[in-house]
């Protein structure tokens, strides 16, 4: 169970880094909502950290700086990387759930459920279509 929370956390770090160069590039609703969504990791993040500190499990520190999968330099592509990261933190919540239990698997479906749900809404913002996929967090 703590590797797959352990992965998890991994994941919330490199998503709250991510916000950062999208965040830059948003202004309006759209920069609100990336506010919200990096809140939302950063809550997760802590809960993360307070459940595996408790459990004894190991608990991966964020690093300095991740590497982006592509360059972020304008709304199009802030939009682009917002719901690759939401895609992304989804799969890994996916991972964790069958790794889960009780409470735990609670967690990991709603960490599946709300970056679907974000990334939905970025899909939107971005104009994509379909805005929704069949089965969140599974790869295409």
């Amino acid at each position: 169970m703590s590797e797959a929370l352990a992965a998890a956390l991994a994941a919330e770090h490199a998503a709250i880094y991510a916000y950062g160069p999208i965040g830059v590039h948003l202004d309006g609703d759209a920069a609100d909502q990336a506010r919200s969504a990096e809140a939302a990791h950063r809550s997760r993040r802590d809960s993360l950290i307070l459940l595996l500190t408790g459990k004894g499990g190991t608990v991966p520190v964020a690093a300095p700086a991740y590497a982006l999968p592509f360059p972020v330099t304008d709304e199009a592509s802030a939009l682009r990387l917002a719901v690759e990261v939401e895609e992304r933190t989804g799969a890994v919540w996916r991972a964790a759930l069958p790794a889960t239990e009780g409470a735990q698997r609670g967690s990991a479906l709603n960490g599946l459920t709300d970056a679907a749900v974000r990334a939905t809404r970025w899909r939107r913002a971005a104009g994509v279509t379909p805005a929704t996929v069949p089965f969140p967090g599974r790869p295409a």
